[in-house]
């Protein structure tokens, strides 16, 4: 799936060689913490609050068997036997010992995997949709361009330094699943009026302490010109983004201090100097990438019992009605495996099912995973008459929660269980309110809801982009949960707003429940899910449900 050439890889054991001899240091008291931190950082080393941490990067989500099995070894040997998705569509690692993280690298580096720019004031991972290539409503395969765009970022000269992190996401369907308006640059497939394909291009997206939607810079940036613009973006935010404070160091104050226009003005200039640079080796490459990412040989075959065993088993049915997503093939459906059964941590998964799922796909996937932005799992490609196997073996394994998109397929970031910036504990919240809208039996009536935990401001749980936003943090010592209302990064862009004072951790599920129990009674019909309803309604009335004692 990725750049898996000798000369690919041997870079990699390059940049693993030169951490390991980092590492050495490190360890022997050559450099100090403080030396050792911007090395580390580079290499997506963190130290949190009990261990370090390594962040692998899986760009845009695209993971081969081999390669998820490789993350299995990782847990299995190097770690405590499991890893966590996130948001960014990475894995995290939450245990190892700084003297083994260069195997790691090794490892890692045999199957064209890295950690590299995981951290630091760089071009971090590039994201898309996790159904890229697959979906009904797809415009174009988004991943060619994502690849591209990582190929060309990786280890840029001019971009390693830059005011603040940055972040890329591309999205390819008609309807945005890639989250392109919280993004310091977000490009959406798109075409023209005679039909020719680029993008719709915008800036400025992000969440944070300041959290900003993007705005559109360019309606539409023809397919050829995207290495070009993109750089013409990043290099006029490196000249004029502030580095004298970190908090207004993203591309977002940029463009809010000196406005959209004086940016797209200084962005266009900058595009008609570096166009001129590049000679069409980045659309070779385009052309060779989008070969690589050719569909699958898809199988025409009838969908043998699916139906039948729809019919018998109930628990077979609920799955397939809120798991499956529409494939833009016949007989083909996408799988969402969640990682958020009541009880568990959201976005852990362990060694073995890893293994289970690199199984999975080459059995039944045409070799093909993807790590999606709520922190699951997607086989892309499942035919229907395979589907009944699939969910077996899933049971088996304790995968097969029927609740993809449901209140407890919940986003959470790992918050002061693991994260030296967090102030507020994340999972507990998360688990209690999965396991209390399972034990009501509400899950399936509620429908189609999106909740979103984040430890601290940083937001790296995107709470600003929940129908409920939930925000951990410390008051006096105390652990205090704000809650935000009507955000939603999919359909319509909004950041949530905040319904006022926060919650200790003991009343958030009731404070929840209140919310759910008033939009029960506001919808207007079974189909009126929470954000619509919200829209309708708008904040009052779910204010006046989460402080009663006010009303």
């Amino acid at each position: 799936m990725f750049d898996a050439r000798p000369q690919h890889n041997e870079y990699l054991r390059h940049r693993a060689q030169q951490f390991r001899q980092q590492v050495e240091r490190r360890l022997n008291g050559s450099l100090t913490e403080d030396e050792f931190r911007p090395l580390r950082l580079m290499n997506g080393v963190y130290l949190q609050l009990h261990a370090y941490m390594l962040r692998v990067a899986i760009p845009y989500g695209t993971i081969s068997p081999d390669q998820m099995r490789t993350l299995a070894l990782l847990a299995k040997k190097w770690d405590k036997g499991y890893g966590h998705w996130t948001t960014r569509q990475n894995i995290q690692f939450n245990w190892p010992k700084l003297v083994d993280i260069p195997d790691m690298l090794d490892a890692l580096a045999d199957v064209g995997l890295h950690a590299i720019q995981t951290s630091g004031n760089t071009i971090r991972n590039v994201t898309t949709d996790a159904f890229a290539g697959a979906a009904a409503d797809e415009v174009a395969d988004p991943r060619p361009y994502a690849e591209l765009l990582r190929q060309w970022s990786t280890d840029h000269g001019e971009f390693q330094f830059l005011p603040r992190k940055f972040k890329i996401a591309v999205s390819g369907g008609k309807r945005d699943r890639a989250v392109i308006a919280a993004h310091d640059i977000g490009l959406r497939l798109k075409r023209n009026e005679q039909g020719e394909l680029g993008y719709q291009v915008w800036i400025g997206g992000g969440l944070g302490r300041t959290p900003l939607l993007g705005q559109v810079v360019r309606e539409f940036l023809p397919e050829g010109d995207l290495l070009p613009y993109v750089e013409a973006i990043i290099a006029t935010y490196n000249l004029s983004g502030r580095r004298d404070n970190k908090y207004k160091a993203r591309i977002k104050i940029t463009v809010a201090e000196r406005g959209l226009d004086v940016m797209r003005e200084e962005i266009e200039a900058e595009f008609e100097r570096r166009r001129k640079v590049f000679t069409g080796v980045d659309q070779d490459l385009l052309a060779a990438l989008k070969s690589l990412y050719a569909p699958p040989a898809f199988r025409n075959e009838p969908e043998g019992d699916y139906e039948q065993h729809r019919a018998a088993n109930p628990a077979f049915r609920s799955w397939t009605d809120t798991n499956l997503s529409a494939h833009k093939v016949d007989g083909y459906a996408s799988v969402t495996v969640t990682f958020k059964a009541p009880g568990a941590t959201p976005g852990d998964a362990s060694a073995e099912q890893m293994r289970l799922l690199a199984d999975l796909a080459e059995r039944y996937g045409h070799h093909d995973l993807r790590i999606s932005h709520e922190q699951n799992v997607v086989l892309p490609h499942v035919h229907k008459s395979d589907l009944f196997a699939v969910y077996q073996e899933l049971k088996a394994a304790g995968l097969a929660t029927a609740n993809a998109g449901l209140i407890s397929d919940i986003v959470a970031c790992p918050g002061m269980d693991y994260c030296t910036l967090a102030t507020a504990r994340s999972i507990p919240i998360a688990q209690d309110i999965a396991e209390h809208f399972r034990a009501r039996g509400l899950e399936e009536e509620i429908g189609q809801f999106n909740i979103r935990i984040s430890g601290c401001i940083n937001a790296c749980g995107h709470h600003h982009l929940g129908h409920i936003g939930i925000l951990g943090l410390d008051r006096a010592g105390v652990e205090n949960y704000q809650i935000t209302l009507g955000g939603d990064g999919y359909d319509i862009p909004a950041i949530g707003q905040r319904a006022g004072a926060g919650f200790p951790a003991e009343e958030v599920v009731p404070a929840i429940d209140r919310v759910i129990n008033a939009y029960l009674e506001l919808r207007e019909s079974p189909e009126e899910r929470f954000i619509d309803t919200y829209r309708r309604v708008g904040v009052a009335p779910f204010k006046a449900a989460l402080y009663p004692a006010d009303a």
